[in-house]
């Protein structure tokens, strides 16, 4: 998975510099995730290993799936990549050129586990609280495990914020063994 982020990153990049020049950051991010949508769908994986179609045939192919979603940039990139054989990381490109047009904006995305469903105040009051702690705009994206028997775990780029009663109880286990 390494590679293939390593192998997007210039592409996103040049994507969301040219985006931005051309103040089209919203509709190159819908591009991109068509694009992404389109290259992981199963049917195009099995052309995409297919040593009979070749590279322009697989660009037009991808370009005729999204009929008129693409402007003559983007399919001029779409192009690029068949010709590459750079269409199976779309789906990086996409995600890459999310988190240029995130840090953009100012917003910080927020990965949150809760062991119940949020309400929403409760979802509300938490983004909130981690908006001010952030002094950014946060975008949530909330999931439910049980196992955390209680409370939620936050993660924010590469900071974890671990209020969970599982994880308040795997501390105090550690804790009692040193």
């Amino acid at each position: 998975m390494a590679e293939a982020i390593t192998v997007a990153r210039p592409y996103a990049e040049a994507v969301y510099k040219h985006a931005a020049a051309s103040n089209e950051l919203s509709q190159w991010s819908k591009m991109l995730q068509l694009a992404a949508m389109i290259a992981e769908s199963g049917e195009f994986k099995l052309l995409v290993g297919n040593p009979v179609v070749t590279a322009k045939q697989l660009g037009e192919i991808f370009l005729e799936i999204g009929k008129s979603k693409f402007n003559s940039e983007a399919r001029n990139l779409l192009m690029l990549l068949a010709d590459n054989k750079r269409m199976q990381v779309l789906p990086q490109i996409s995600q890459l050129f999310e988190q240029l047009k995130a840090q953009h904006e100012g917003v910080l995305e927020a990965k949150i586990v809760s062991a119940f469903a949020l309400e929403g105040k409760q979802l509300r009051k938490l983004v909130d609280d981690l908006e001010q702690k952030f002094k950014r705009k946060i975008e949530a994206r909330v999931s439910v495990d049980p196992e955390l028997i209680g409370g939620v775990k936050v993660e924010i780029g590469d900071e974890i914020l671990d209020a969970s009663v599982r994880g308040k109880l795997e501390a105090m286990a550690i804790a009692l063994k040193s």
